[in-house]
């Protein structure tokens, strides 16, 4: 989980806090030490944590907020509302050309994901509706040009390459002139990147810079190496002068003292993060949402936002009508959890519901594996075993147990949660009825 360590002793503080009816001074003086120590402990700059800390404590010492009420949520929403502003208060955008191309370059250091960020940037700007290409400017990192033209096809987007023989420089004005011959509305180019930052370096990339004049400079960072992170971005901001940066492997970093320090330090926003492996796996930066996420209030707008990206709307009204007249069945039931899985992995989604925090993933076992064990069971049955489950006797059992690679106890399990779960969606249908007729509904679990 993304802040995982951070956003655990975060929300055990607070919830110390809420226990107590009336604050003192003393109270917050000592949560702010407890806050202090876990932003540190999260790689988070010094700096960054100390007038952070000074700024929660001087307006949760207010009137306003040790006679209220509710001292300790006044207090949490002060915390939001301030770690909201640390990572840059709004989304921060790409700025794209009046006139097309808009031409975006790519800098870092090797081993930040640069190439593969390329790869994700291009697919997620072509589902957007833009059709950008890609140039390979890498020509020192041995199969560098390969990587992109491999992450290229896999997101359809075309590569610019002259191989390894021609400058940088050379390479991204030739590459810019074939972007305008072929109608391509944003270009972005691969850099060459070091294991250190050096003067050979950067003299090379503002070469590049002066010739294609790009609308957008984005610098990759490895959020894994935590302050190393910040200071890497404080370098490049100051030589090359980025617009904005794009963490990647956020997702492998429970402590997040990058995402946290980074703005603060540059003035420079986080632009994009990126939250796994797969090529889909790059998403736009929302401080709001991520202060939320630390703070265990969940993230429903980007929850809501995956599911509107990966389930089709007309099905889903199907679906609903099909729920009312009860004819749900396998069919639904498997092209559901196909759709589920679009959404990306299950522990990052359950992240984004209020109220599950990192405490309550560690007692929960998410496993990707059962979902495949489900959908080879569904797959290995006929489709009329499908369409009516209540023909499914024993032997037949037996054979969709052997194509799926399962046992019979796995299918006679998922028989049974799958005749609960019609149960339940008959319940809510009753229910919807009832409410539309003014009657009142039982529970058949309850009385009588």
């Amino acid at each position: 989980m993304v802040f995982e360590g951070l956003a655990e002793k975060l929300q055990n503080t607070f919830k110390k806090l809420k226990s107590k009816g009336k604050l003192t001074e003393k109270d917050v003086s000592d949560a702010m030490r407890e806050v202090k120590l876990a932003l540190l402990e999260a790689d988070v700059n010094f700096k960054v944590v100390k007038d952070f800390v000074q700024k929660v404590k001087e307006r949760a010492i207010g009137a306003e907020v040790l006679e209220s009420l509710t001292p300790g949520q006044q207090i949490i929403k002060i915390v939001n509302e301030e770690l909201t502003e640390l990572m840059g208060q709004t989304q921060s955008k790409l700025t794209f050309a009046s006139k097309p191309p808009t031409v975006i370059m790519l800098v870092g250091l090797q081993g930040a994901g640069k190439t593969t960020t390329c790869g994700k940037l291009a697919g997620l700007l072509k589902k957007q509706g833009k059709r950008p290409l890609l140039i390979a400017g890498d020509i020192y990192r041995p199969a560098a040009i390969k990587q992109l033209q491999v992450v290229g096809g896999q997101v359809e987007v075309p590569v610019f390459t002259m191989g390894d023989k021609v400058s940088p420089v050379d390479i991204a004005k030739a590459g810019l002139e074939h972007g305008v011959n072929h109608g391509n509305d944003v270009i972005i180019i691969d850099t060459a990147g070091r294991l250190h930052i050096n003067e050979e370096l950067m003299e090379e990339l503002q070469n590049v810079k002066s010739t294609i004049k790009p609308h957008e400079i984005l610098l990759v960072v490895d959020s894994m190496t935590g302050q190393d992170a910040v200071n890497v971005a404080e370098e490049f901001n100051g030589k090359l002068g980025i617009d904005g940066v794009i963490l990647t492997k956020l997702d492998g970093d429970t402590r997040g003292g990058a995402a946290l320090s980074v703005r603060s330090v540059t003035h420079k926003p986080i632009k994009f993060v990126g939250l796994g492996e797969k090529l889909e796996d790059l998403e736009p930066f929302y401080p709001d949402r991520m202060a939320s996420r630390i703070l265990g209030m969940g993230d429903v707008l980007s929850l809501i936002e995956k599911a509107q990206a990966s389930f089709d709307a007309e099905k889903a009204r199907d679906l609903h009508n099909k729920i009312k007249t009860q004819q749900f069945t396998f069919e639904d039931f498997l092209e559901q959890l196909q759709q589920m899985k679009n959404m990306g992995p299950l522990s990052q989604i359950l992240e984004m519901i209020p109220g599950v925090g990192g405490k309550q993933l560690k007692n929960l076992e998410v496993d990707e594996k059962e979902l495949l064990h489900i959908q080879a069971i569904i797959q290995s049955m006929t489709k009329e075993e499908r369409i009516n489950p209540s023909m499914i006797n024993g032997s037949r059992r037996k054979r969709i147990a052997l194509g799926s690679g399962t046992t019979v106890q796995q299918v006679n399990r998922l028989m049974k949660q799958f005749e609960q779960t019609r149960k339940m969606m008959k319940q809510f249908t009753d229910m919807e009825k009832s409410a539309k007729k003014g009657g009142k509904f039982k529970f058949p679990f309850f009385g009588k």
